[in-house]
């Protein structure tokens, strides 16, 4: 779907994160969970609005924006090149990332009275890879994440909780087997890590490349129906 046909409000800044972010419209009268969308590197918050089509009215849903800018209208949650051997990234900027997203669950915890266990956080690209990198550091933030067309960073292996604080939490893995831009073996890689971490999740694959098709949306909406 169009961002542009969605309803977000204005853009807000949360004031102790230092997080800009956006509300999807109408906010629920009596709002039961909390949905924080990431998008990915080069993009907007409004980038991963599609995404929010068909949430439930319940939900809070929130569109957060990456603390980087590289353009007018271009956000980022760290730096990242592309090489023959892999994505280099800048791990103090992902790691900034990472801390300044676990403060910001929590304000918005805070403002609509939800509890992390009826919250998740998901994204897109880079905004999966933040969105497992704060799951699975800090499992008591949230409920669920959903990693889309994304990976795991190596580089929070020291930081990963331990099993037994990751009992509770549960993912949406979902990956274009045409992928060039981050190869579906990142995604198969996600799934045997979750498996040896003990996270309960389920992996999805497309005939698809770097994206958020049709199928892998409506999959999402179903993994989070079923949260409720």
């Amino acid at each position: 779907m169009n961002a542009s046909t969605l309803n977000a409000g204005p853009v807000r800044t949360e004031p102790v994160s230092g997080l800009s972010y956006r509300l999807m419209q109408p906010l629920p009268a009596q709002p039961r969970r909390c949905l924080v969308l990431l998008h990915g590197v080069g993009g907007n918050e409004m980038s991963i609005a599609g995404l929010a089509a068909g949430i439930d009215p319940d939900t809070v849903v929130v569109l957060a924006r990456g603390p980087l800018q590289f353009g007018p209208q271009q956000f980022a949650w760290f730096q990242v090149g592309f090489t023959s051997e892999g994505p280099r990234i800048v791990p103090e900027q992902a790691e900034q990332s990472r801390l300044v997203l676990i403060e910001f669950l929590t304000r918005m915890q805070q403002e609509f009275a939800i509890a992390p266990a009826h919250t998740a956080i998901a994204g897109f690209s880079q905004g999966g890879i933040m969105s497992a990198g704060v799951a699975l550091t800090s499992p008591e933030s949230v409920a669920g994440f959903g990693l889309l067309s994304g990976r795991i960073l190596p580089e929070i292996d020291p930081r990963v909780a331990s099993r037994e604080r990751l009992t509770t939490l549960e993912a949406f893995v979902a990956h274009g087997e045409e992928d060039t831009t981050l190869p579906v073996d990142w995604a198969r890689r996600a799934h045997r890590q979750l498996d040896a971490l003990g996270v309960k999740h389920s992996l999805h694959l497309y005939p698809t490349g770097h994206g958020i098709s049709a199928a892998m949306h409506e999959d999402f909406l179903r993994w989070w129906a079923d949260r409720a």
